[in-house]
């Protein structure tokens, strides 16, 4: 099979000139697939949903309009108080899990020749900083459990 030079024109032979449209017609295409994916998705969502609602019977009565939980009525008003605690804890929890989820990619790149030095200071900088923020936490008194 005789190679192709950038003079030729032969079936199959793409010339310097028509590199640009070809590549730009691909790339393109491949966007043109994941948005018909997407309308597709958002299509069959807004049909199912539509379906639904046409199909479903409407009875509503004074029991079917009442605050539902646990099968249990409801009694007293709608509103409780939540300590802020718990959500300082979830806060906490969160950042120390996103802490470990970064840690184990740091493990495989510290091993490879080359990132040594680098990545064992970027990963102490990023433990000081979460360092500074639990001491943060312990000194406002987040931690003590009251």
């Amino acid at each position: 099979m005789p190679e192709t030079t950038v003079g030729d024109v032969t079936a199959g032979a793409v010339t310097p000139a028509d590199a640009p449209v070809g590549l730009a017609a691909d790339y393109f295409q491949s966007y043109s697939v994941v948005g018909l994916l997407a309308v597709v998705g958002v299509l069959f969502v807004a049909v199912a949903f539509g379906a639904g609602r046409l199909l479903r019977p409407v009875v509503p009565t004074p029991e079917k309009l009442l605050t539902y939980e646990c099968g249990v009525d409801p009694v007293g008003e709608g509103w409780a108080h939540t300590q802020v605690r718990y959500y300082v804890y979830a806060f906490l929890y969160v950042v120390f899990a996103v802490d470990s989820i970064f840690l184990f990619p740091w493990a495989t790149v510290f091993a490879d020749p080359g990132y040594g030095a680098t990545t064992l200071v970027e990963m102490f900088i990023f433990l000081g900083f979460l360092a500074v923020g639990l001491l943060y936490a312990y000194r406002k008194g987040v931690l003590s459990w009251t």
